[in-house]
């Protein structure tokens, strides 16, 4: 297994006695912090585990770190109290261990796609607007509806499309997320409209 891969790099932190918060993984992927953050945050709402409420939480602060890759930070501005946040037992148990194996997969058939595209300012921004808007989805979705699970895949896409720097993934999960935000309008629409029938 190549010790270089995000899988494995991924497996080391988990295995790893460093803290298991929001702060220290900017310590450990220093130079992809703002996508991987995203991934690790919107990783559980992506998937149908009961999670508590805590991926609300995640979504607002993935949202926050998304609007800073709109700005051109180069930096990761986050409040100290959001830094020191652990992850969470769902998150680190559960979640993240089922994540590796299907990251691991996932870099058997990824390879570097147009690569030099994920040089460009103007496209990370991008990226940060569609993960806003995914993350916002996700958090406005109607809890218990599962319409959370593909706006967050998209999200949990993208910033994998950033990690392996390959266009594939970003494409799938545009495609995903913008799906998932449709659908929770479509549903939220004939919810609405239900309502206004039956009152």
């Amino acid at each position: 297994m190549d010790e270089t891969t995000f899988s494995a790099r991924l497996e080391r932190w988990l295995q790893s006695d460093a803290p298991k918060s929001i702060g220290g993984v900017g310590e450990i992927f220093a130079q992809k912090t703002f996508a991987v953050l995203i991934f690790l945050l919107m990783i559980t709402p992506a998937l149908p585990l009961p999670t508590g409420g805590v991926t609300h939480v995640f979504e607002v602060i993935a949202i926050l770190i998304a609007g800073q890759m709109v700005l051109g930070f180069e930096t990761l501005w986050l409040p100290q109290r959001w830094k020191n946040r652990e992850l969470g037992n769902v998150t680190l148990t559960k979640t993240l261990p089922k994540a590796v194996g299907l990251i691991r997969w996932l870099e058997k058939y990824s390879r570097p796609r147009m690569t030099s595209l994920y040089s460009y300012r103007w496209l990370l921004q991008l990226l940060g607007i569609f993960l806003i808007g995914f993350s916002v989805a996700a958090a406005l979705a109607p809890p218990f509806t599962g319409l959370d699970t593909l706006p967050a895949l998209g999200a949990v896409l993208i910033a994998l499309s950033i990690i392996l720097e390959d266009a594939l993934f970003l494409l799938l999960g545009t495609g995903i997320g913008v799906a998932g935000v449709l659908l929770s309008v479509f549903v939220g629409s004939a919810v609405v409209d239900l309502v206004r029938h039956l009152f």
